[in-house]
């Protein structure tokens, strides 16, 4: 099963850079470097699935439907018990070019209710990383302090520096 690093690793591959949103699964192929990190198989459909997954995740947690999409990727799969030395152990049954989407979206869904309300996007309305705040607080704004927060910080200085009255 993926952990929580693999789903920020997915849902953070389309940064923006330059001003320009880039896509790092889709160029070279990054998915695939992703995919085999996490014992995927490699292929064409297994990249469509990842993607379809990726998405739609980018998408529900930025408020915007992909709901449809995730039904998508979870269609027809399901959850078996199989007794083991320790207890039971639970193994999906899903085909097998489909099972890192799957489980994929299974890594949202834990971490949506281990730590409900703790993921999110970046607050910098030009960012499109996303974060997990795992601060006591829960007050996290920005997927980095010293990219996004400084330069939203500095922009809200310079704009109550130009509306400040002149004394003079």
């Amino acid at each position: 099963m993926l952990d929580d690093q693999a789903l920020m690793q997915a849902l953070n591959s389309t940064p923006v850079t330059d001003g320009r949103r880039r896509d790092l699964w889709r160029e070279d192929h990054g998915v695939d470097g992703w995919a085999r990190e996490h014992g995927g198989l490699g292929g064409d459909e297994e990249r469509r699935w990842l993607l379809t997954a990726r998405d739609a995740l980018q998408a529900v947690e930025s408020g915007t439907p992909g709901e449809p999409r995730l039904r998508r990727v979870l269609a027809g799969v399901r959850r078996v018990p199989r007794p083991c030395a320790t207890g039971i152990e639970w193994h999906l049954e899903v085909p097998p070019e489909r099972r890192l989407a799957v489980e994929l979206v299974l890594a949202w869904a834990d971490v949506k209710e281990r730590m409900p309300g703790r993921l999110r996007p970046c607050e910098n309305p030009e960012c499109r990383l996303f974060l997990l705040d795992r601060s006591r607080a829960n007050t996290a704004r920005w997927c980095s302090m010293r990219t996004c927060g400084n330069r939203i910080k500095a922009r809200r200085h310079q704009a109550r520096t130009r509306e400040a009255p002149r004394s003079g």
